[in-house]
């Protein structure tokens, strides 16, 4: 049988452990999955803004494979190269869907998308909107929900009180909502929170968390280390009791299979593909996005009730195993490449 080739493209410093992402390490980990069931991958990083050039050396009639970040920003591009080979768009988000979009943005991802011979999605709910808003036909799209590695269960603190949120520090996430939930928890002295995630990608959004969270008294229970590599991460997530995902746009979420994963429970935005993040587990909670009251009741309800920690927690070290693996979702990134080969 004749190699499977396909070449990849990605965003620059798509390893560069300064610019984590759920993106990059989606990516990533796609890449190897691939390799695993045979596909010879070339990998091949590319500035998002200025892709031309990149697309423009790939091989005629060749299979690629581009991050929708990249196909987004280089639509015309896009739109070139498949007139002469086979694309696939990997679309981790839909741009429309943020509120601050700008019309570039969202024009480029349109065109992208529909220049595409077909389109991957993490999850169900970015493949139904992507066909709501008419990007791409229903028979074009296939979903490969990101996996989650079977990770050693957390240990946690004897109080139950370590809270976690991972993600870049940028408006969609929500870290700001979180700080304002926390700061009506001010008077409850047994918590504390780290917010895990690179300060780089909207520095005046992180000076703004930051600030919060000093106005409110909270700078010495409230953690911002930025970025975290590899081992800080998983010392973050071995200490923690519970992750807290407070996104106001959310196409999946990462962190939460992880922590799942790793039997840490949730309390998360009842947003975009999040609650598909959760299930099958009941080890979550699911607030309003956008809702600091209904964010601080439902840990206040974390804090006050040992029984809630306790269900919550033995829910979520149940159900570890129940998790998509990387496998399953470079498999299914494999069914979409087959059928334009």
């Amino acid at each position: 049988m004749s190699t499977r080739v396909v070449h990849f493209v990605v965003p620059e410093g798509v390893d560069d452990p300064a610019r984590v992402s759920g993106g990059n390490v989606c990516d990533l980990r796609v890449r190897d999955g691939l390799q695993t069931l045979g596909w010879a991958v070339r990998l091949t990083p590319a500035d998002p803004d200025a892709a031309s050039d990149v697309f423009a050396r790939l091989p005629a009639g060749g299979l690629v494979l581009i991050d929708g970040l990249v196909a987004g920003r280089s639509p015309g591009a896009v739109e070139a190269l498949a007139r002469r080979a086979r694309v696939v768009v990997l679309a981790h988000m839909v741009s429309a869907a943020f509120a601050d979009a700008d019309l570039d943005t969202v024009d480029g991802e349109h065109r992208a998308l529909r220049a595409a011979h077909a389109v991957v999605t993490t999850s169900a709910w970015t493949r139904d909107e992507l066909v709501r808003r008419g990007l791409v036909a229903p028979d074009r799209v296939f979903v490969a929900t990101p996996g989650a590695d079977r990770a050693t269960p957390a240990v946690g603190t004897p109080h139950g009180m370590a809270l976690l949120c991972v993600g870049v520090v940028a408006a969609h996430k929500g870290q700001d909502v979180l700080v304002e939930a926390l700061a009506g928890l001010r008077g409850e002295p047994s918590w504390t929170c780290t917010i895990a995630g690179s300060l780089d990608a909207d520095p005046a959004y992180a000076d703004l968390v930051g600030e919060l969270a000093h106005a409110a008294g909270l700078a010495e229970r409230v953690r911002m280390p930025g970025a975290l590599a590899r081992d800080g991460l998983e010392g973050a997530y071995r200490d923690a009791d519970l992750l807290v995902a407070p996104s106001l746009v959310e196409s999946y979420g990462m962190a939460i299979a992880d922590a799942l994963g790793r039997g840490i429970p949730v309390i998360a935005s009842d947003v975009g593909g999040i609650p598909e993040a959760v299930a099958p587990s009941g080890a979550a909670v699911l607030v309003p996005p956008g809702d600091p009251a209904a964010l601080r009741d439902a840990l206040a309800r974390w804090i006050h009730d040992p029984a809630l920690r306790d269900r919550l927690t033995g829910e979520a070290r149940r159900s570890r195993g129940v998790r998509t693996s990387w496998t399953d979702t470079a498999a299914r990134v494999a069914e979409a490449l087959e059928a334009v080969r």
